[in-house]
């Protein structure tokens, strides 16, 4: 009964499901085991911001480059505001409020490149009216190390005017500034009223964002394709049965040899019949296909 799984169409579609089903189960797993990845990220970088709040802060030259580790890490850094290039960025939430984040250049003493400092968040639109002005002299500054943005991430506003930024980061600071500027940047800690804090961001792909919860959706699909594989071999192997049982009963297709049903065999409908003429002779038919009986004369 089951000699059809050995057909050469059986043998392709078995293996097929031979090798779709491990294939599913290792992208299954390895998509999972990039969610667990984020997830253990998100709790390291959690428990790091947390120690960073409470650490003696480092000079800046010793986080630099900006590294997932070194992101959200406590720096102090030493120099002169230059408030002449000041910028604003707009379209910055907090706390669920709209509003502007307030960007000063620092030009640090020993002679290294600008590093723009966050000096904190405004409510509102883009006003350098509502800005307090930046401390003069020398000032030491301590604040959150951050790395450059992504546009990708923020989703800055196009077509902003002068004196303003949609993403922090030297790609997007080296045509607006005259000097070289760290791909870096500090969002103070403590701001002078009225500014509020800007808090720091976790490093990219190191959080439970939607790129997380896609890893988990992906885990979901190939499992689903593991059971829709055998969904369908069950199908059709049940398929294969049922035909085999009704030719095995001679419930066989309408039309093929043998059936009842299929026209020029007896008692099928709509097929000619030789009619019997008086006597119990057959009939015949003439050149013309008349039924004739032997005893109709010529």
């Amino acid at each position: 009964m089951y000699r059809f799984l050995l057909t050469p169409r059986w043998w392709g579609i078995n293996v097929f499901v031979v090798l779709s089903v491990p294939f599913c189960l290792f992208m299954g797993f390895w998509q999972l085991d990039r969610f667990e990845d984020r997830v253990d990220s998100h709790r390291e970088r959690e428990k790091q911001a947390e120690a960073a709040e409470v650490a003696e802060p480092r000079p800046l030259r010793e986080l630099l480059p900006v590294t997932t580790a070194t992101v959200g890490e406590q720096a102090t850094v030493t120099g002169t505001f230059d408030p002449e290039q000041e910028l604003l960025v707009p379209e910055r939430m907090l706390d669920g409020e709209r509003g502007f984040y307030v960007l000063t250049p620092l030009l640090p003493d020993d002679g290294g490149d600008a590093l723009p400092v966050v000096r904190g968040w405004l409510a509102g639109d883009a006003d350098p009216a509502a800005v307090p002005p930046a401390p003069t002299g020398e000032v030491t500054v301590t604040g959150a190390l951050q790395g450059a943005e992504s546009p990708r991430d923020v989703g800055p506003p196009t077509g902003l005017p002068p004196g303003q930024l949609g993403v922090i980061g030297s790609a997007s600071l080296i045509n607006v500034l005259p000097y070289p500027v760290e791909n870096a940047w500090v969002t103070v800690r403590e701001p002078a009223e009225p500014l509020r804090a800007v808090p720091p961001a976790t490093a990219t792909n190191t959080g439970l964002d939607i790129k997380a919860f896609q890893n988990l959706g992906y885990t979901a699909e190939w499992f689903a394709f593991i059971a829709f594989a055998l969904f369908m071999w069950y199908r059709f192997f049940r398929r294969e049965l049922e035909a085999q049982r009704d030719a095995a009963l001679g419930l066989g297709e309408p039309g093929a040899p043998g059936d009842p049903g299929a026209p020029g065999e007896s008692g099928a409908p709509g097929a000619p019949a030789a009619v019997p003429a008086a006597g119990g002779a057959p009939a015949t038919e003439d050149d013309a296909g008349r039924t004739r009986s032997p005893s109709a004369s010529v």
